[in-house]
């Protein structure tokens, strides 16, 4: 079993490492972690009993896989004190902006590398994960990361020139899904019903929409004229939504993402 490696605990890094772990694609012995803030590595200490490094130096040492998850701005000063460590090791990336062009600036070359873009949803094992093509992992550890990342979620490999694009839907995405459904409970508590309650009708009303088209594979504009019966209220909702601008607003959120 190879040992993988976290520098950085934010929410993301969290997220995949829990995820692997309640997954049973790894032991938490197995997981290893470095933040500069103690308190981020005590709690994921404390769930999944992981086990903590003092320095990006000691992690990459011990273990055969790095995932980099620390903030843009400090790639090039954590890459830099650790770069000679990680000869003949593989790195996975997930830090925006930092694609396989970029790491191969960075790093030397006997250190292979992928750039990808998770979502946090990787936690409760349902994420999608996008993977650079152009990348210079070996087969075994490309397949390995496959591996690592289905086991929380759906992957998809994308030229460099489209991961930003499809970032700006998986990985930016999560949070317009909340704030829909947060507007659609809303409007639940405005009806009557209790905040509870309206939150598990729109959230599972959602998964279960979501899951509808991923499974039946049909154009989402099918599925919709399925729900509207003619003069019925769903239709009066579908115009209410397109006269406040609801689709457009939806596709410039994506846009201005990228």
């Amino acid at each position: 079993m190879k040992k993988i490696g976290f520098i950085g605990m934010g929410n993301m890094a969290s997220a995949i490492a829990g995820g692997i772990i309640k997954s049973g694609f790894i032991e938490g012995q197995n997981v290893y972690a470095f933040d500069i803030d103690q308190t981020k590595l005590s709690k994921m200490n404390d769930e999944y009993q992981i086990q903590c490094c003092s320095s990006e130096s000691e992690l990459v040492d011990k273990v055969d896989l790095v995932v980099m998850a620390v903030k843009p701005n400090i790639v090039d000063g954590v890459i830099a004190k650790i770069k000679n460590n990680m000869i003949n090791k593989a790195v996975i990336s997930i830090v925006a902006g930092y694609n396989n062009d970029k790491y191969n600036e960075l790093l030397l070359p006997a250190t292979r590398h992928l750039t990808i873009m998770p979502n946090t949803p990787a936690l409760v094992l349902n994420g999608m994960t996008l993977f650079e093509k152009e990348n210079s992992l070996t087969k075994e550890e490309l397949e390995f990361a496959r591996a690592m990342f289905s086991s929380i979620g759906e992957v998809v490999i994308l030229p460099g020139y489209q991961m930003k694009a499809g970032g700006s839907i998986s990985g930016c995405g999560p949070a317009f899904v909340y704030m829909f459904i947060e507007a659609m409970a809303d409007g639940g508590v405005s009806l009557g019903l209790p905040r509870d309650v309206a939150y598990k009708l729109a959230s599972q009303t959602l998964i279960g929409s979501g899951m509808m088209q991923k499974e039946t594979g049909l154009h989402p504009g099918i599925l919709k004229d399925q729900v509207c019966s003619p003069g019925g209220i769903t239709i009066k909702g579908v115009e209410t939504l397109e006269e406040n601008g609801f689709r457009n607003a939806v596709f410039k959120a994506i846009k201005e993402s990228n």
